[in-house]
């Protein structure tokens, strides 16, 4: 079960998120968004939202920068795996504590407010507590970490996250003694990575990729698509038959 989990699960996970997000953006471009609900408890939308963004960005940076970046050049520039690891706990701790409460914030009015429960999917609802679960356990592993200063536990996950994006053979046996809270971390983000094509998290990928397509594959304008069936043309003749009928007061047609 742990080869299974840890060794190829991530690879069903990561192959679904790839795909179904090319997927979805090609069959149903006008659900890549996340719906607004900014005119109901703006304030608490703006406090919650800014704290769960700034703090998931800064785990998602770190994440990415501490587990694929080679141990080999934190040793050539002389940082050293304990220096790492403190440096992981207190920043994570800090951005962690964030999220926690910004999220906390978030799902307390997406769920106590009738008008924005109404207005909310069960997707919204499950991707938002999962995320929260994703942070409890993830702050749940500073105090183990505490216990292992000298970074020698958290060399097994950058060995296990760089074999599983070089597809080595035994990447999962890298982290098969480490504690289970950490195992349930790894597991419930890889789950993450499954869900996000199907969830409104699919609006992250397009504050890191419209910009680079408006600029190097669109450059100049601006794709909007009209949600109307009928033509413009058509539209416009529908409209002259009304003003015809009421008389030369109408207003123009707003088009």
């Amino acid at each position: 079960m742990h080869n299974f989990l840890f060794g190829i699960y991530p690879y069903i996970a990561l192959s679904v998120l790839l795909i179904g997000s090319v997927v979805r953006y090609e069959r149903d471009p006008f659900t890549w968004k996340s719906s607004s609900s900014q005119m109901l408890r703006r304030k608490q939308l703006i406090i919650g939202s800014i704290l769960f963004h700034v703090g998931v960005l800064v785990i998602f940076v770190g994440h990415l920068v501490g587990l694929l970046t080679p141990i080999a050049i934190f040793d050539a520039i002389g940082i050293s795996h304990g220096a790492k690891q403190l440096l992981a706990v207190i920043a994570g701790g800090i951005a962690g504590v964030m999220a926690l409460v910004g999220g906390g914030m978030l799902m307390h009015r997406r769920w106590t407010d009738p008008r924005i429960r109404k207005t909310s999917s069960f997707a919204d609802i499950a991707i938002l507590a999962l995320l929260l679960a994703q942070l409890v356990l993830g702050l749940g592993t500073v105090f183990v970490s505490l216990q292992h200063l000298d970074g020698h536990e958290m060399t097994k996950f950058m060995s296990w996250a760089q074999g599983i994006f070089t597809f080595r053979s035994g990447a999962a046996a890298q982290i098969e003694d480490v504690a289970l809270i950490f195992k349930l971390h790894l597991f419930l983000g890889l789950t993450i990575f499954l869900v996000f094509p199907f969830t409104r998290l699919v609006h992250i990928a397009s504050g890191i990729f419209a910009p680079l397509r408006y600029l190097f594959l669109r450059a100049g304008y601006q794709l909007v698509r009209s949600r109307r069936h009928r033509p413009l043309e058509e539209r416009r003749r529908a409209y002259d038959k009304v003003q015809a009928k009421r008389g030369p007061s109408a207003t123009t047609p707003a088009e």
